[in-house]
């Protein structure tokens, strides 16, 4: 006789149940940055609405700044760390191949022998994560997942790069997701486009520092602004699009739009061509927070709840996109 695996026995549905953010103490205006670059506060302004940032100091590490988000995403969802099943890191500046940095988060949280791996997949990873976080819930492999996006990108920021230079910010936003008897997390529309790779990249590999070698700079993010602008504009508008028809939601019953925190222009855009209505809140964080990737939309999420913009109960369409180049779109209700 042929054995019989048992069918996973999850929660019916997965929500969000609670958000938080880190955003380190340093704040550097964009004067700072033209200390290394022939520009403008106006031509930053103008080509990218950013204002401010911020960086990270040597104690605002990729794990500190995590647990200091997940500590405020517990308590905003009334939880314990020990009530956590799992733990998701999404990032690309954790620069230890191995263990992942999940691990010593679980631990040092006290979430006990929680499940715990890191995602790289850039900007996307946070949508990513979320993703995986509401498989885990509804498999039944775990009742409650913390998803963290961190980055310290000033680690990895060419200051002499005057198409980049002004772009990244550091930071860390995470979220618990849980069980929920009504549908609170829709349908992912994910993907990646493998041949457009070296639009957005690493200036170097890790291997150039095997055997000795020591690069004239330490390996540094490049993109090609006008391809990533028009491929974010004119596609990611489409799997936004495509989000919401698989939850079965139009433009006019959303509340909030929390889209990846890259350039205000792209944001503008998106807001055009998805023909979002005056009442939907827009997430516009990058203005002081700068392009953090991964961590971008949970912060963006937490300052709209924080100031009172969203409100508990939205309906909010999230998409992430970026390097690889990969994309993730959601709909979900805020927490």
């Amino acid at each position: 006789m042929t054995a019989k695996i048992q069918p996973s026995q999850g929660a019916p549905y997965a929500r969000i149940l609670g958000v938080g953010g880190y955003r380190p103490t340093r704040v550097v205006p964009n004067e700072v940055i033209l200390e290394t670059i022939d520009s403008s506060d106006e031509w930053i302004r103008s080509r990218s609405g950013i204002s401010t940032r911020h960086w990270a100091n040597d104690a605002e590490t990729v794990a500190e700044m995590s647990l200091e988000a997940s500590g405020k995403a517990l308590a905003d969802a009334g939880l314990a760390a020990e009530d956590i099943g799992a733990v998701i890191v999404a990032t690309v500046t954790h620069f230890k191949q191995t263990p992942a940095i999940a691990t010593e988060i679980a631990h040092r949280l006290g979430a006990g022998k929680a499940a715990a791996f890191d995602i790289s997949a850039a900007c996307a990873g946070f949508a990513y994560g979320l993703t995986l976080a509401k498989g885990m819930i509804t498999d039944g492999s775990a009742k409650h997942v913390l998803v963290i996006g961190v980055e310290r990108l000033s680690d990895l920021t060419d200051l002499t790069d005057r198409a980049t230079a002004f772009l990244f910010g550091d930071g860390a936003g995470a979220v618990v997701v849980g069980p929920s008897d009504v549908p609170a997390i829709g349908p992912a529309v994910w993907g990646s486009e493998g041949d457009k790779a070296d639009v957005i990249a690493q200036t170097d590999s890790w291997e150039v520092f095997r055997d000795g070698g020591q690069p004239e700079k330490f390996p540094a993010l490049r993109q090609e602004g006008q391809t990533v602008f028009r491929w974010a504009v004119f596609e990611m508008a489409k799997v936004a699009q495509q989000a919401l028809d698989a939850a079965g939601i139009t433009a006019d019953q959303l509340d909030a739009f929390i889209p990846h925190q890259a350039n205000m222009r792209i944001i503008d855009s998106m807001i055009k061509a998805l023909k979002l209505p005056e009442h939907v809140a827009i997430a516009r964080d990058i203005e002081t927070t700068g392009n953090t990737s991964s961590a971008s939309i949970p912060l963006a999420m937490e300052r709209l709840l924080a100031t009172g913009q969203a409100k508990s109960g939205d309906t909010a369409l999230l998409i992430g996109f970026g390097a690889g180049l990969v994309y993730a779109a959601t709909v979900v209700t805020l927490p």
